[in-house]
């Protein structure tokens, strides 16, 4: 019997092994960009499984990135060489950050030429994307091709998931192997019972306890969980720094905000608690130095992760590793009801004014209003990102989307993949004018399919995360930070988009309307006041 195969079962070629494979595993898109050293994977392409053509790599594995955070399945890539995997690497690193699951394969040249180093081989092909992929292998033999990719899925999906890679040589697709299985694995982890039962006589013990919620919790489909818990703990609820998911409604009564990527001010809003539970999430991310007085010991530090990794790196308190609908789970069930008042949450400020120059936080606001029930945002606006946490309030579950890693380049193409994900509902990219030009071509693959997408494209002529950045560290005259005369609007109809520009307040109401209901994909340009927003207060 071959390995991982059936006994007895009829060989069958390399290739409908892995088609077979990905049936089984309930994968119905392969994302890629075709290249020499693939086409024999691709040659007579099946009709049940779809082929998202992607015009560059990173926004193949975006689009999968998107897909695969929609459906809850890993996506699967397929790339070319190493060249392709270079271009793509940008999001494979997003990806890693997201912890979100992906299988990558990449062609390799024929095996009987690797060693003259023929012309697309890639040399250490498993080396190439590491550290960022879970799994990553060349399998020896062209038999071991299906296993490896089983594998591959597997690990992708077992918590804390993440891409994993194989690269394939492009005659091992005809090969004969067995059919192998795919299995089914179990991938909750339930927390240690003394530990759960250390964290609820601490809660119970507080005074003034604090939850923060991370990305993990509405990675897991557990924001409902997470909101009982919050409600029975009468415990005041933040976002942790750089959060790329909704994990608690921010409209809810106890929701007191979003902590900064600053020692400081994350030290201060939270210098009033005696406990700090950190759930589905680092402690803490920073993105400047400082002190984080937070650590010094007057406040007590729990976490739940289900990344062994974070836990490990936790520099006080306790951690419990355990995926999070079992541990949330049983803390609402071991959790007494407080006695304690129910905290306040944060005020939301009062509507923006229309004005001209148009004032960003006016297009957001409008944009919170006009989004249609049930709509996911994907985000890549970063110099803007503390209006949109102020006037656009996430409803919760599956509702908000960006990249973990800072790099730019991933929220257009990941919205393109959601909205292939989530077709019965409507997308919309928010995203800034530098951050569009990383990835724009993956709105072409939105025109051709015709997805429920609106791009909604920041325009203030810069980097304006930059700008911040230089006034923030004092620095002056800095090369490259503007971004003059990009017509948005004729790239998107160039790509085969409906587009529209917005320079007035009076403009956007009708704007967002047309576009937010276009049978299709749909752009609009929005021109707003070029002031450089503060993104850290001078106490680091």
């Amino acid at each position: 019997m071959a390995k991982n195969g059936k006994a007895g079962s009829k060989s069958v070629s390399v290739k409908q092994a892995t088609l077979d494979l990905l049936r089984g595993f309930g994968i119905k898109r392969v994302f890629g960009n075709p290249g020499s050293t693939e086409l024999p994977f691709l040659s007579d392409w099946p009709d049940d499984i779809d082929y998202v053509l992607a015009l560059q790599e990173a926004s193949a594995v975006g689009m999968a990135d998107g897909y695969a955070q929609a459906t809850r399945n890993a996506g699967f890539v397929n790339l070319h060489s190493a060249a392709g995997v270079g271009n793509a690497l940008g999001n494979i690193y997003t990806a890693h950050r997201n912890q979100t699951p992906l299988v990558i394969t990449a062609g390799q040249q024929a095996r009987s030429i690797l060693p003259l180093q023929a012309f697309l081989y890639a040399e250490r092909a498993s080396e190439f994307p590491r550290p960022y992929v879970k799994y990553s292998v060349e399998p020896a033999r062209a038999e071991d091709v299906p296993a490896a990719i089983a594998r591959a899925y597997h690990t992708a999906m077992q918590p804390p998931c993440g891409p994993t890679f194989v690269s394939i040589p492009i005659d091992d697709w005809t090969h004969a192997t067995a059919p192998v299985e795919a299995r089914k694995i179990s991938r909750e982890l339930g927390p240690e019972p003394e530990a759960m039962k250390t964290l609820v006589a601490a809660l119970n013990a507080s005074k003034h306890p604090v939850l923060v919620v991370g990305p993990g919790v509405d990675r897991a489909g557990a924001v409902d969980l997470m909101v009982r818990v919050a409600e029975k703990a009468k415990a005041s609820v933040w976002v942790s720094p750089f959060s790329a998911r909704c994990s608690f409604p921010e409209r809810h009564p106890q929701f007191a905000g979003f902590l900064h990527a600053s020692p400081g001010q994350l030290s201060d809003a939270l210098c009033t608690h005696d406990l700090v539970v950190v759930i589905g999430a680092p402690v803490f991310t920073f993105h400047v130095e400082g002190h984080a007085s937070i650590f010094d010991g007057g406040t007590a530090i729990f976490q739940i992760t289900d990344d062994p990794d974070a836990a490990a790196v936790t520099p006080v308190g306790a951690s419990i590793v355990a995926t999070m609908k079992p541990a949330l789970s049983a803390l609402l069930d071991m959790l007494p009801a407080s006695k304690r008042a129910t905290p306040k949450g944060r005020t939301l400020p009062p509507a923006p004014k229309a004005v001209d120059p148009l004032p960003v936080e006016f297009l957001l606001h409008s944009l919170s209003e006009a989004m249609p029930e049930g709509a996911s945002l994907v985000e890549e606006v970063p110099s803007h990102r503390p209006a949109m946490q102020k006037f656009m309030p996430m409803r919760g579950q599956d509702s908000f989307y960006t990249m973990s890693s800072g790099g730019l380049g991933y929220s257009l193409p990941a919205a393109v993949g959601m909205a292939l994900g989530k077709p019965n509902s409507r997308t919309v990219c928010l995203i800034g004018d530098g951050s569009a030009m990383y990835s724009f071509q993956a709105l072409w693959t939105a025109a051709q399919r015709k997805l429920p997408l609106t791009v909604v494209v920041i325009n203030n002529s810069g980097y304006g995360a930059m700008r911040s950045f230089s006034q923030v560290m004092q620095v002056r005259n800095v090369p490259g930070l503007e971004l003059p005369g990009i017509d948005f609007v004729k790239l998107a109809e160039g790509m085969g988009c409906e587009a529209v520009r917005v320079t007035k307040a009076a403009e956007l109401s009708e704007a967002l309307k047309r576009g937010l209901s276009a049978r299709g994909a749909s752009l609009i340009e929005v021109v707003v006041d070029s002031a450089v927003p503060l993104l850290y207060a001078q106490k680091n």
